[in-house]
């Protein structure tokens, strides 16, 4: 492991009702250094813990170091309190403000309840990225999921992100699927280490339209796109069919896709890396990854939650994080 452990990564609490606090201990197995925030009340019975005052405090081996925050109160299982809500949002403005002002490498998110923190506190934005965004001052971000198990890797970027299949035409516009591109480069750059990412951008249609006989998308303007950014040295190919881009030897042939809508990035990396996909938000000053799952409120208390999608995001984001340290040194030279 390089880095530096007196600037570990940041693991927020999450929802307390949810599968967070029982994941938390068993994220120790990533292997790299982070600090759990939030309230030691709601830790399974049992966890080996020890508070902190600082961030890169030594704790046991094996004690999962803890960043207090203490909430308004205890925490059962698959049954959000909504005088909880509020301590939910300070652990995330807490963690980002270690991560802005360098205290922390970056900060991986586990699941909220969007639910849960509009019927409790009044939450305004749809998810954790619009609001990570929102405290990073508006940052433009983009979405990406990306494998960690799997090889070539599987990462996708969708352009659009939550909204119903009928709207999404209207809301891939030019100007969007330009900016996606152009993050995705830009993160895959600086946070991934690669010098000349080369992307793939997916077609809408079927077949990426199949020269117009399916939609007119592809030929009016999606690949007019991509060959005005291959005219400024970008390494981009596409529109693609998106239904031969995500087998093996397609992948070996780019280092992200960027997918049109949801579905059609999100299906092929949950089949081919259900447990081990990671979350990235691209375009924030700081590091963000997140486990690519919910609350999952169904089995939360019962020791059965999967921890091998939080110990990958905490893997990744350390792995993130370095790869940024090192581009800012190189700038710096």
């Amino acid at each position: 492991m390089t880095g530096d452990p007196a600037r570990p990564l940041i693991l927020t609490c999450g929802e307390p009702a949810g599968i967070g606090p029982e994941l938390a201990p068993l994220a120790l197995a990533a292997g790299v250094p982070f600090v759990w925030l939030g309230d030691p009340r709601h830790l399974p019975p049992g966890t080996r813990w020890a508070e902190i005052e600082t961030l890169g405090d030594n704790v046991a081996p094996g004690t999962l170091p803890v960043l207090r925050h203490d909430f308004a109160a205890a925490a059962v299982p698959g049954r959000p309190d909504p005088a909880n809500a509020q301590g939910v949002i300070d652990v995330i403005g807490q963690a980002v403000a270690l991560a802005l002002d360098g205290r922390a490498a970056g900060i991986v998110t586990l699941p909220i309840s969007k639910q849960a923190l509009k019927d409790g506190a009044g939450f305004a934005f749809p998810g954790h990225t619009e609001y990570l965004a929102h405290l990073a001052g508006g940052a433009e971000v983009a979405m990406m999921l990306a494998s960690t198990t799997v090889d070539p890797p599987c990462r996708v970027v969708p352009a659009t992100i939550h909204m119903a299949l009928e709207d999404v035409p209207a809301a891939l516009t030019p100007d969007l699927l330009d900016r996606t591109i152009r993050i995705t480069r830009a993160g895959l750059i600086r946070d991934f280490g690669i010098a000349d990412p080369r992307i793939a951008v997916a077609g809408l249609n079927p077949h990426a339209s199949e020269g117009g006989a399916m939609g007119r998308q592809e030929l009016d303007w999606i690949r007019p796109l991509c060959d005005r950014l291959r005219a400024e040295g970008l390494s981009i190919t596409g529109p693609h069919p998106a239904d031969t881009m995500f087998h093996a030897p397609a992948r070996a042939r780019y280092d992200a896709a960027v997918a049109c809508y949801h579905d059609q990035g999100l299906i092929p990396i949950k089949t081919l890396d259900f447990a081990g996909g990671v979350n990235v938000t691209l375009g924030l000053p700081f590091i963000r990854t997140s486990p690519d799952h919910g609350t999952a409120f169904d089995i939360a208390g019962r020791g059965i939650a999967d921890p091998a999608s939080t110990r990958a995001a905490l893997r990744m984001a350390w792995d993130m994080s370095q790869a940024r340290a090192r581009a800012q040194a190189g700038a710096r030279a």
